[in-house]
């Protein structure tokens, strides 16, 4: 299993300028955030299931610019339905890193389905995202930046993570409009 925080940060470590970050509910935002400000990071507080299909949008929106989205399994499983959206309407551009600690880590740590028999990267696949993979160790990592990078998607990698509770990093504004101008500024086409 992986952990979390340090396998962001190396995501992150020599970004391009034309990467632009989402992060789901939770702690997805407190790892990307721990990763460093970036005016081109963008992160969910409070709407559990929305990040695959804001980034969806983001995608659509701004072909020229290559969206990652980091999100959990608890998130992701709130949004099923937007994954078979994606393979529908597939983007070149986007990207899907969950990183899967099978666990509801914000509330006290309860199972997610993902601990039992549901496989995100089946569901995925099953739903037509083709270039869809699960990582479990850190000797994929070189996989998941040409993937990140330089590969069309959509793309969908599910990364098996430790279970364990994280120091929270705050964004620099809880405040949605804040946030969301700012990252929209980060954007010129």
């Amino acid at each position: 299993m992986i952990e979390r925080r340090p396998f962001v940060q190396k995501i992150l470590n020599n970004r391009k300028d034309n990467l632009r970050v989402v992060s789901g509910i939770g702690t997805s935002t407190w790892d990307l955030m721990s990763a460093g400000d970036n005016e081109g990071n963008f992160g969910f507080i409070g709407a559990m299931g929305q990040s695959i299909p804001f980034a969806l949008g983001l995608a659509k929106a701004k072909p020229n610019y290559r969206i990652l989205l980091l999100t959990g399994d608890g998130d992701t499983l709130m949004s099923l339905g937007s994954i078979a959206t994606i393979a529908n309407h597939p983007v070149s551009n986007l990207t899907i890193i969950v990183l899967d600690n099978e666990s509801y880590v914000e509330t006290g740590s309860q199972p997610t389905a993902t601990a039992g028999k549901t496989d995100l990267e089946l569901i995925a696949k099953g739903s037509g995202i083709s270039n869809s993979y699960t990582v479990k160790s850190e000797n994929d990592y070189q996989k998941i930046m040409t993937t990140v990078y330089e590969e069309d998607g959509p793309s969908f990698i599910v990364v098996k993570c430790q279970a364990k509770a994280t120091p929270l990093v705050f964004p620099h504004s809880f405040d949605g409009s804040v946030s969301i101008n700012r990252f929209m500024g980060s954007m010129k086409s």
